[in-house]
């Protein structure tokens, strides 16, 4: 999450999953969701997701109306901010008697105060270089606080560690790209299926299954009926073929007849 507000600042100091702080936001609090305002939130795949179902709409019709696509520039990569109301620039779904999706809000919220970040990529999942650090915010009075957290035990309790699980494929994504020389960029076409794949889960889901894309992955039955009943393993599979389709690693294969045949058609 980005901050517009001047008076904003990020601290300096990187947290690992056990440093302590003190930190409560309760709507008592005078600053309660002074902090839904005048935002810029990334959203995440799975983010998405749970909104779209949340308000019972197709993820096209939520991501025309609620969000803001743009490329970002370090990666030139397609992503989704949320989009503020314009006569206060809050957040759409913000009341003053708090979130009206609060269930299902982006992980960003769920983190706050703290963000997260990740250095570097690494093949070993297990090797990833990630860290935390504050958003302070001279209106929150959530620090004067005496609730005891360490940053392990913040992400269980707002459940941001089961969103990170579910979106570690595009983070891994997003940085592997980050990577790559400036100049080295991807097609139109591949920023298409990266938006379609990240994002637009009833759109991709209609091009697994309304194409010849498992036959020509050689996905089984099992396989694609599992796809097919649940949303989230299809996010996950679609962060999967992404980085098989950009940088070609995991263990995808494709039919070579049916490639063949579409180059003939082409």
């Amino acid at each position: 999450m980005e901050n517009s507000n001047p008076m904003a600042s990020l601290s300096p100091v990187k947290l690992t999953l056990d440093s302590d702080f003190t930190f409560e936001c309760r709507k008592e609090l005078e600053c309660f969701t002074k902090c839904c305002h005048d935002i810029n939130i990334i959203l995440t795949p799975y983010d998405i997701l749970r909104m779209k179902n949340r308000l019972d709409l197709p993820s096209d019709q939520f991501i025309a109306i609620y969000t803001a696509p743009q490329i970002l520039e370090k990666t030139d990569l397609p992503v989704i901010t949320l989009k503020m109301l314009d006569e206060d620039k809050s957040c759409p779904f913000v009341r003053d008697d708090g979130c009206l999706i609060y269930t299902d809000r982006p992980v960003t919220c769920r983190y706050y105060p703290l963000g997260s970040g990740t250095l570097a990529h690494k093949d070993d999942a297990d090797d990833q270089h990630g860290f935390y650090f504050f958003i302070k915010e001279s209106h929150c009075k959530g620090f004067d606080e005496k609730c005891k957290w360490t940053v392990r035990d913040w992400r269980d309790d707002q459940e941001a560690a089961a969103f990170d699980e579910i979106n570690e494929g595009w983070y891994d994504l997003m940085v592997m790209k980050r990577s790559f020389p400036q100049n080295m960029r991807l097609t139109e076409k591949a920023k298409k299926l990266f938006f379609t794949a990240s994002y637009d889960i009833d759109n991709f889901k209609r091009f697994v299954f309304e194409s010849n894309f498992l036959k020509l992955n050689n996905i089984d039955d099992q396989k694609a009926k599992e796809l097919k009943e649940d949303e989230v393993k299809l996010l996950i599979f679609g962060q999967k073929w992404l980085k098989w389709m950009l940088y070609k690693k995991g263990d995808f294969s494709i039919n070579e007849s049916i490639a063949n045949e579409r180059k003939s058609k082409s």
